[in-house]
């Protein structure tokens, strides 16, 4: 797995700006000879503004549209359309406004869909299955970026520190029961999935995850620290607000950031 880097932005503004301006440049780059794009996306403060400031800037017509699909890392187990699934705050702030293929838009299943939280988890596995290609080696498309936020537990996607999921080895998608964040009922990734993309970004912004930040780029066992055991194949980036670095050891803040 990839030695995380960290890049360090003022704060969480700019921060959501650069993110969005090197989403645009990595989809793009991976759109090379017509080839389509997966995209791994994540809910959160900084999830959402950062896909509202992609949609705000006019590099965003530089990318195919019509050849990425778009993927998430969790989602609340909620109806279809409500406010806290990461699925509608994604759509009001970048994939309603844009002509991306419906088709190509990868929802995870809803509370409304008729199936319970683990059989929903197994057609969200079956679905990433089925866009699988020859060269992803794996039963699911490599993310050419996965977007991951860092809760001040150091949970990622919604895989917490000692729950079952994190525990996964095997299946690529898991029903996650009694999360100790609202709701109790959740679809999550799993980290042998997300740790098949290409590149990881871990984003975030505030002092009260600067501890989570410290142990996410630390050694730490993935049980404990989920965040820690979350890895790009080729690259994984940190890409946090001044606030979000604080707790980190100078060298490291001197050697990566800006």
């Amino acid at each position: 797995m990839s030695t995380p880097e960290v890049i360090v932005l003022r704060d969480a503004e700019q921060l959501a700006e650069a993110i969005g301006d090197r989403l645009v440049t990595a989809i793009v780059e991976a759109q090379v000879d017509g080839r389509h794009a997966h995209v791994c996306l994540t809910g959160g403060h900084i999830g959402i503004a950062c896909l509202a400031a992609l949609h705000a800037a006019p590099s965003r017509d530089s990318i195919d549209w019509q050849a990425l699909h778009v993927w998430w890392g969790d989602d609340r187990y909620l109806p279809a359309d409500d406010p806290e699934r990461n699925d509608t705050q994604a759509a009001a702030a970048l994939l309603d406004h844009v002509p991306v293929d419906p088709a190509k838009v990868h929802r995870m299943p809803s509370s409304d869909s008729g199936l319970d939280v683990d059989a929903a988890a197994a057609d969200y596995a079956r679905e990433l299955k089925a866009e699988a290609r020859s060269e992803d080696h794996a039963d699911l498309p490599s993310f050419d970026v996965c977007l991951l936020g860092l809760g001040p537990d150091a949970h990622v996607a919604s895989l917490f520190p000692q729950l079952p999921g994190v525990h996964e080895t095997v299946r690529t998608v898991v029903g996650v029961h009694g999360s100790p964040k609202p709701p109790p009922l959740r679809i999550s990734l799993t980290l042998p999935a997300l740790n098949a993309s290409r590149e990881i970004w871990l984003l975030v912004a505030g002092a009260d995850k600067a501890d989570a930040v410290r142990l996410a780029l630390s050694d730490a066992g993935p049980v404990q620290v989920p965040g820690a055991g979350a890895r790009g194949r080729d690259r994984t980036i940190a890409l946090l607000d001044e606030a979000a670095a604080s707790a980190l050891p100078p060298d490291l803040r001197r050697l990566a950031s800006p």
